[in-house]
This record gives structure tokens, sequence and C-alpha cells, in this order.
């Protein structure tokens, strides 16, 4: 059987506690458990509601606003603007499978790396610095091309919902379609119902 998830408590003093090694952590040690991939969970010590994702995005804000943020202002805006949209939740999904396919590319390469050179970090390090300035833009231009055919996929996707919306209700009678405005196909206004 696995391990279990690492468990933190959060206290309304706003500190850390992990249970596992009996101590106080800092949210630079939280950083670090997400970078080693370790599983754990941040729970509020008194109602045990689960605090994971808040503590993630606390972390994130903090990166953020260090001095390379990863996020423009334009990408968050966007972002803000798919809360309460009927694709928010298609969007989180869509963002989670290319980060995870970026990320599995990345692991590829540095596999790739190690097996030539072993685990010699530093000539690793030097490697993945001459392999981002070199091949940099054409990473960039994949993932452009990438990101073009996910647009292309989408577009064909809302045709073909569409085309079968249209199909599923041929036949079916809309009043108002096609004749706002004019009055055309519009039911009688019955002033006869009494006023309540």
């Amino acid at each position: 059987m696995g391990e279990q998830v690492r468990l933190i408590k959060k206290y309304p003093n706003r500190r850390l506690y992990d249970t596992r090694t009996s101590a106080y952590i800092t949210l630079s040690n939280v950083k670090e458990l997400v970078l080693g991939h370790e599983d754990f969970q941040v729970v509020d010590a008194k109602t045990g509601e689960d605090l994971t994702r808040s503590i993630l995005l606390q972390i994130i804000l903090e990166e953020e606003s260090g001095g390379m943020p990863m996020f423009t202002s334009d990408l968050l805006s966007h972002m803000i603007r798919f809360y309460g949209h009927a694709m928010q939740g298609m969007m989180g999904k869509y963002l989670e499978n290319n980060i995870k396919a970026f990320s599995d590319m990345q692991n590829k390469l540095q596999d790739q790396v190690r097996s030539i050179y072993g685990d010699n970090n530093s000539i690793s390090k030097d490697l993945w610095a001459q392999f981002m300035n070199f091949q940099g833009p054409a990473l960039q231009n994949m993932m452009g091309a990438y990101v073009e055919q996910s647009k292309k996929m989408f577009q064909q996707m809302q045709e073909q919902v569409e085309s079968q919306t249209r199909n599923m209700f041929t036949g079916f009678q809309f009043p108002h379609y096609g004749s706002a405005g004019k009055g055309e196909n519009m039911p009688p206004f019955s002033s006869d119902k009494p006023n309540k």
C-alpha cells in the first residue's frame, strides 16, 4: 500500500503545521513539496476544510510578484473573463492538459540528456541553458502551431455542434426566429386575460 497523503494543518494564526514531521513549516517548504512531486493536502485545523488550492494560489502569487512573472496582465484578464462563462470548466481542463503535455515533453528531453550525460547536474543545467538559447524560438513556434491547431479543432467542433443543432430542430417552427421586429408570424397579443 502506498504512503498516505501528507497532511498539513493551517491554524487561525496562519501558521502551517506538517503532521508528518510534527513541525511548523512555511510557504517555501510547501513549495518544496510541490517541486518534489509530493502528495499533500492542506486543511483548516478547526473545520477540516480543504485549503490546498488556496495555498497553491498563494505560492503562485508570490512567484508572480517576484522578478520573473509567468503570466502577462493580458493572459490573466482573459482567464478572469472565463469565470462564470459557460466554457469555464472546459477551459480549466484545456489548460491542465496543455501544461501536462508540455511537462511530459520536458521530462522526455531531460531523460534523453540524462541517458547521454548521466546525472551530472551542472552539465545538465548548462545543456538546458544552451538548448533553450538555440531551440527556444523553435519551441515557441511549435507551441504556436499547436495553439493554432487547437483553435481550428475548436472551430470545427463548434461548426459541428451548430450543424447538429440545426438538423435536430429542422421542422420545428419558431415564431420569433428570423422575424424579430417585423411582426410577422408572431402570436397575437391577447388582452382577454385578467390582470392579477
